[in-house]
């Protein structure tokens, strides 16, 4: 059976490196090392999700002490929990279907069936049900950015036209590193400054031979300081406005000078690049869809109770668009039976694209869940076509809207942060 590092490495792309944090059984009572509102932290959450990141971290080299990573893991544990509370006050709820659906995913990824998963969990000190709680954490996270980010960016025609038109596009895509040095707002200027010095001299320590994870881990305020401030690989027009313009004239390697921004000092290193060599014959569906809107009058429960009911209808004969005129509740295609229209992938989201492509024609998908509702969904055909121009603005607009969004959600997460209570009590 494969190590739990290995199955941690299998479920990033859904649960995060601290997912298991809260996966502990507790015999006694515990230290409380933060309180959240009206929630706490304990020490063992925290003694968990520190040796899960060391356990990670074996071969990135020589670690900080382990007080500087018990602080940056509690720093991500609080800044979690904030987003939990902000998205369960307003309503966002996560259903055991979910949870099963993505457990399932799990396994799958790590080619094991759910009991296998089960076992190889608990096998290395994980409760399985601390387990899928923590999975429903990050869904409902998820969720909850997906909710903000729809609700307040919007992408227009003429900021793809500008950005296509721009002499300046870099075609490709960049994988960037990152290291925030923090700067409170409202700072004094002496802040700025003692921020400012902080950051040139991260700079020297990195030119000096310190690597930039460890410089990342040991220093950056950013969230994604425990993976080395790695930021992923992102195409050049989807890289932060405050320095977009820098990262098009840097070569792979190279580190930046401090770069202020408004929540403090960015310091930048191209960890590699390369060519944008997508096809231009580009892959279009066409689907329909039922889908079933949990509200007031109808519970979580109710809805997916009446969704499975209308597949079971689908799947013995009953006319797919006659079910969609009479019981959907997407106003936009029910009227259409449920037709979707051709569609690119990601066009109507990410969980969308993947059911359809999972389908063959004529397929009816397992209900599933989105943001507007339950689903169940009719692959009806696929295509490919060369649409070189529609595949440009596509790409467009996809970019625009992540770099918005990004910037969006973290000023987001700074004043949700700020409302918050937080009490840490690590130091003491």
């Amino acid at each position: 059976m494969k190590q739990l590092s290995l199955l941690c490495a299998l479920v990033t792309s859904l649960v995060s490196p601290l997912a298991f944090a809260q996966a502990i059984p507790v015999e006694k009572l515990d230290k409380i090392v933060a309180v959240v509102d009206e929630d706490v932290i304990l020490q063992s959450e925290l003694d968990r999700a520190v040796s899960n990141i060391l356990a990670q971290a074996q071969n990135a080299g020589q670690l900080p002490p382990r007080d500087v990573i018990e602080k940056q893991v509690l720093d991500r544990l609080i800044l979690s929990r904030v987003q939990v509370e902000r998205a369960t006050s307003t309503g966002i709820q996560v259903g055991d279907v979910e949870i099963d659906q993505a457990v399932g995913r799990i396994a799958a990824q790590n080619q094991m069936t759910l009991d296998q998963l089960r076992l190889s969990l608990e096998r290395d000190g994980f409760s399985f049900e601390e387990f899928r709680k923590t999975m429903r954490d990050e869904l409902t996270v998820q969720r909850f950015r997906q909710r903000y980010v729809q609700s307040r960016v919007q992408v227009t025609d003429t900021e793809i036209d500008i950005l296509l038109a721009s002499d300046s596009l870099k075609t490709g895509e960049v994988r960037l590193q990152h290291i925030l040095v923090g700067v409170p707002d409202g700072s004094r200027p002496d802040q700025v400054q003692a921020g400012r010095e902080k950051a040139e001299r991260v700079v020297r320590e990195v030119s000096a031979g310190l690597s930039f994870e460890q410089a990342a881990i040991k220093y950056s305020e950013g969230q994604q300081a425990l993976e080395g401030g790695d930021l992923g690989w992102r195409r050049y027009e989807e890289v932060p406005t405050a320095f977009s313009d820098l990262v098009a004239g840097m070569k792979k390697g190279d580190v930046s000078q401090p770069i202020r921004g408004p929540n403090g000092f960015h310091i930048i290193r191209v960890a590699d690049q390369r060519e944008d060599n997508s096809a231009k014959a580009i892959r279009e569906y066409r689907a329909s869809h039922i889908v079933i809107q949990p509200s007031e009058l109808m519970t979580e429960d109710q809805a997916i109770a009446r969704i499975n009911k209308l597949r079971d209808q689908a799947i013995a004969g009953s006319d797919f668009a006659e079910l969609a005129r009479k019981h959907s509740q997407d106003d936009n295609t029910a009227n259409l039976g449920g037709d979707l229209d051709w569609f690119v992938a990601g066009e109507y989201g990410q969980r969308v694209t993947q059911v359809v492509e999972s389908l063959k024609n004529g397929e009816i998908s397992e209900p599933f869940r989105t943001e507007l509702g339950w689903h169940i969904l009719r692959r009806d055909d696929m295509r490919e076509r060369d649409r070189t121009e529609e595949y440009q603005r596509a790409q467009a607009r996809e970019a625009i809207m992540r770099r918005k969004g990004e910037e969006e959600f973290d000023n987001f997460l700074r004043q949700i942060r700020a409302e918050a209570y937080i009490e840490n009590r690590l130091a003491g």
